[in-house]
C-alpha cells in the first residue's frame, strides 16, 4: 500500500511536514511519495510523474493534499 503526498511543505502552518509523514508511513508499514504541486498550476510533468508513482506503486494507493481536488486532478488526468 502507498500513500502519495500532493502538498507542498508550509501549504499551512498546522500541517505535518514530508518527512514527519514518511515516518508515520514507515511506522505504519505503508510507502511513501512526496510530489508536491502548486494549487491549480498542474503541467504536464506533474501528471507524468504522479502516474510513474502509481504505476512503480504497491497497490492499492491513497493520494491526498489539502482538499482532494490536486489529486483528484492528476488522477483524472493520468488516466486520459
Amino acid at each position: 500500500e502507498t500513500v502519495i503526498n500532493n502538498r507542498p511543505d508550509g501549504e499551512s502552518e498546522d500541517q505535518p511536514s514530508s518527512t514527519e509523514l514518511a515516518a508515520a508511513a514507515e511506522a505504519a508499514g505503508l510507502e511513501y511519495a512526496h510530489q508536491p504541486v502548486v494549487g491549480n498550476n498542474i503541467t504536464d510533468v506533474d501528471i507524468d510523474g504522479f502516474d510513474a508513482i502509481v504505476s512503480l506503486a504497491e497497490q492499492p494507493v491513497l493520494a491526498f493534499c489539502r482538499s482532494g481536488a490536486r489529486s483528484g486532478r492528476l488522477y483524472e488526468a493520468a488516466q486520459g
